[in-house]
């Protein structure tokens, strides 16, 4: 399938913002985030929400950009609170609006139940692969290599791990202080994504 055809024909500007304000490796893992994401719930016959989960995948990093970044709240919270600014300047409704920033928040959770939150759950899968490769036999190798192509990852494990060690420093607490707490970084690093033709 066309990569293209997996995101939406959408006038909701998330990819502008995304490209503003993320780094490369950061952009790029959105970018991956979404199309592994899509692929799974279109080859899963999962319904969801297409423009909702292209959205919530471009922000759902952005409360590590450091002019987002939150001195008080986890990075998955601070991204939301910006998807929620971000639909509202796009003229969705406060539901709409509460769900992307759900979706944000839940990618963060060891798991997430289909049938209570389909993007949230595809987000937190998707994510799970591109930093950690969870599961990536659940993509076709073909589909991997074809987006790795498209979106190099550009070292996204150490900028990765260096967002993390400074949420954990700041935020013990976080979801990203436990995941530093727990050997984090050696998932990361032996991530087989980094080992696929870029």
């Amino acid at each position: 399938m066309p990569l293209d055809d997996l995101v939406p024909d959408t006038p909701a500007s998330a990819l502008e913002v995304a490209r503003a304000f993320h780094s490369p490796a950061l952009l790029n893992h959105c970018r991956r985030a979404h199309l592994w994401a899509a692929a799974y719930g279109r080859e899963r016959g999962i319904a969801f929400d297409a423009e909702l989960l292209y959205v919530a995948a471009m922000l759902h990093d952005i409360g590590l950009v450091p002019v987002f970044d939150s001195a008080t709240v986890p990075f998955e919270e601070a991204g939301g609170a910006v998807a929620w600014v971000f639909g509202a300047g796009a003229g969705w409704d406060a539901d709409r609006r509460r769900r992307t920033a759900e979706v944000i928040v839940a990618h963060m959770a060891p798991e997430v139940d289909v049938d209570v939150d389909p993007e949230g759950h595809l987000l937190e899968l998707a994510t799970g692969l591109d930093v950690s490769g969870r599961r990536p036999d659940d993509w076709p190798a073909g589909f991997r290599a074809e987006v790795l192509d498209a979106f190099p990852r550009l070292g996204l494990a150490e900028e990765f791990l260096g967002c993390f060690t400074e949420q954990a420093r700041r935020k013990p607490t976080s979801l990203a202080g436990q995941f530093v707490a727990e050997g984090f970084a050696d998932r990361v690093r032996a991530n087989p994504l980094d080992g696929v033709r870029r």
